[in-house]
């Protein structure tokens, strides 16, 4: 089996492949203080929780955007496993060409989000990520990278507010009853959530423009379920884009 890693800035996703098959996956908090035994025996309960051994996994593969913490997971990974990890980055083959100024800019979870759509529903294709950022990715008709767009991501703007505004509460992300809100909390959940519906619709028709075609749009990321439902303008939410992009770049590498 094969353990797929995905390391953002907020949270590290990890999902244990049988072949094709997600067969379970768990979250952890990113945490660039812990140390590599901290993680390995996380790793370890985990498995447990799910009913598998160490050795039931025999190959590993991660993606990072958190340079500070790939070491010590690729050591915990070791240790734990016996198996060295395919770290997805500069050398690694994707199988998509890359259309970008410098290709070591690009966050290897972005690379992994366009193999996967492109695998998965074909393209032009343009995939949102809502994460600690919202990224914007357009994959072209014959899969190539062609670039895309970086926008703060829902939890830091609404963090921003909170810090900034004296007067403001911290408010639960969710859908509100009408766009024209009663109270505090109701005005601002409304402007958080259609501020950003309309940032979406906004950034991703201009680049179906650019792109030309009938693009794919798949959101992927821990509000897409949130924010896919009130925008006509996503086609597709698939949650384990990221995990699915790993699986696949480490079978292109395999051999």
């Amino acid at each position: 089996m094969l353990l797929a890693i995905d390391v953002g800035n907020t949270n590290i996703v990890c999902g244990v492949y049988r072949g094709k098959e997600l067969v379970c996956h768990w979250r952890m908090a990113t945490d660039p203080r812990k140390t590599t035994d901290e993680y390995t025996l996380s790793w370890y309960h985990f498995c447990q929780y799910h009913g598998l051994i160490p050795k039931d996994i025999k190959d590993v593969a991660l993606a990072s955007v958190v340079p500070m913490l790939t070491q010590s997971l690729v050591e915990a990974a070791e240790e734990l496993f016996g198996t060295k990890p395919l770290v997805i980055g500069p050398g690694v083959k994707t199988g998509m060409p890359i259309r970008f100024d410098n290709p070591r800019e690009i966050g290897a979870d972005r690379i992994v989000n366009g193999v996967a759509a492109y695998e998965l529903y074909g393209g032009p294709a343009i995939v949102v990520d809502f994460g600690t950022a919202t990224t914007f990715d357009a994959i072209s008709a014959n899969g190539e990278y062609l670039g895309g767009a970086i926008a703060p991501g829902i939890g830091i703007s609404t963090d921003a507010l909170f810090y900034h505004a004296a007067k403001l509460p911290r408010v639960e992300l969710i859908r509100p009853r009408s766009i024209i809100g009663k109270n505090t909390i109701a005005c601002m959940q409304a402007g958080i959530m259609y501020g950003f519906i309309g940032q979406v619709e906004g950034i991703v028709q201009r680049m179906k423009v650019e792109l030309g075609g009938d693009p794919i749009v798949v959101a992927t990321g821990g509000l897409a379920d949130l924010i896919a439902p009130e925008t006509p303008i996503i086609d597709r939410v698939n949650p384990w884009l990221t995990l699915e992009g790993i699986r696949i770049v480490y079978e292109r590498n395999r051999a």
